[in-house]
């Protein structure tokens, strides 16, 4: 197995570690890093960056960051770590965006996770290598990336229309897979973006 490449390998232990200090300390880091709602009164702006590096629960944590080590550490090995981190902040970005607008619209509460952006790490990995097949956990079937991809994004989309999993920010999630599905035609000069 390859070695870890050094940004993922440096966001998995800010992520582990925060999480540590945040338990230690009573949930003081997610008060005041987490994604507040805009009408909540406690919104501030580093959180749209800030609650991507926080998580809710053990598992929360665990699972993102086996995504992160499953398709981010490929994607650095081939962007290098400038690109990468560009990609990853683009993708918390765009996921928090997306969940303060559903916030407004439908009410919400604080958002914490790096679901963002692994959903959009998830979106390049499957605009990459839209052939390669892999197993997920869930469910244990192998299926070519692009199917797994949409598979995703899909029960991210029906959860988020019908309220299934409440708790959960799929709209956050699929914020995160738009972000990551610009950026990639960004860099590739596509629509809706000019020749690069």
């Amino acid at each position: 197995m390859p070695a870890l490449p050094p940004i993922t390998q440096a966001l998995l232990l800010i992520n582990v570690a925060l999480f540590a200090v945040d338990v230690l300390f009573g949930g003081v880091l997610t008060a005041l890093f987490a994604l507040w709602p805009v009408d909540s009164g406690r919104f501030m702006p580093w959180q749209l960056l800030s609650y991507g590096f926080l998580h809710g629960s053990i598992g929360h944590l665990f699972f993102n960051m086996l995504g992160l080590w499953m398709f981010g550490a490929e994607l650095e090995r081939i962007w290098g770590g400038k690109r990468y981190l560009q990609f990853y902040f683009a993708c918390i970005l765009t996921a928090a965006l997306t969940q303060l607008l559903v916030g407004l619209i439908a009410g919400g509460a604080p958002t914490v996770g790096a679901s963002g952006a692994l959903f959009g790490l998830l979106m390049a990995f499957g605009m990459m290598f839209p052939n390669r097949i892999i197993m997920p956990l869930f469910p244990p079937i192998p299926m070519k990336a692009k199917v797994f991809v949409a598979v995703f994004g899909g029960l991210e989309l029906l959860f988020g229309v019908t309220g299934t999993q409440s708790g959960v920010a799929h709209f956050a999630h699929l914020g995160g897979m738009l972000g990551g599905f610009l950026m990639i035609r960004y860099w590739r000069g596509q629509a809706p973006f000019g020749r690069r």
